[in-house]
């Protein structure tokens, strides 16, 4: 009931997913980033646990095969899972079940992995990640670009109401955590809406964690 992508920017060292779903709040079950580690979406028959447990892995040393290899070895009811992960070296490893819903596949390229599950049809993977790789700019915009390509390409076989977007990058925290949990309309346009006002404010959220004396202003009254 989802379809997904995590993602790599060569450049900068951001980590990224984007998965939208016919299910409600799909973000909250199935997006995990961690800087300097990677990114892994848990979905299908969801266990929330094996995001963290992947980016573990890696973060102590494991390849994004062998971290997707220990979810598999020591996962519970792994036959029903789907897990797809991407490290700091950009490479990439995904497991599905062989119980994953409906239609299901998988697609990979340079920095990205994208996979689905009750999918229209076996090209949207594959579509995720062209949308991806012929997209130039901020992971974010590349992230939306390439769940529109998905959508367009089929999606899931049904309509979707939930939608995602995570980044990580450099601190501990998501540098951008956006979320749709149930609409009747496209969740990805209402996430990429978002996102259009988050972008330019992202950098600034950052500056003030780390130190609020160096932050732009807050623009509320009687901040100068």
């Amino acid at each position: 009931m989802t379809f997904s992508l995590v993602a790599r920017c060569a450049e900068t060292g951001m980590f990224g997913i984007a998965v939208s779903s016919s299910s409600p709040a799909v973000a909250a079950r199935c997006a995990y980033t961690r800087a300097g580690v990677g990114a892994v979406a848990s979905q299908n028959i969801t266990d929330p646990t094996l995001g963290p447990f992947a980016l573990d892995l890696m973060q102590g040393g494991m390849s994004a095969a062998e971290a997707v290899a220990g979810v598999r070895d020591q996962g519970r009811f792994i036959e029903y899972r789907q897990v797809l992960a991407i490290d700091a070296k950009g490479g990439t490893a995904i497991h599905s079940g062989p119980n994953s819903l409906g239609v299901w596949t998988d697609a990979a390229g340079k920095d990205v992995i994208a996979a689905g599950n009750m999918l229209a049809n076996e090209d949207v993977p594959q579509a995720i990640v062209d949308g991806f790789e012929r997209t130039t700019g901020h992971l974010g915009d590349r992230l939306i670009a390439a769940m529109r390509a998905g959508l367009a390409a089929g999606g899931e076989a049904g309509p979707v109401h939930s939608a995602g977007m995570q980044i990580c990058d450099k601190v501990q925290w998501p540098a951008a955590d956006l979320r749709c949990d149930w609409t009747e309309d496209c969740p990805i346009e209402a996430i990429a809406a978002a996102w259009e006002v988050y972008k330019p404010q992202m950098d600034a959220y950052i500056q003030r964690a780390l130190d609020p004396r160096e932050a732009p202003s807050y623009g509320v009254p009687g901040d100068e």
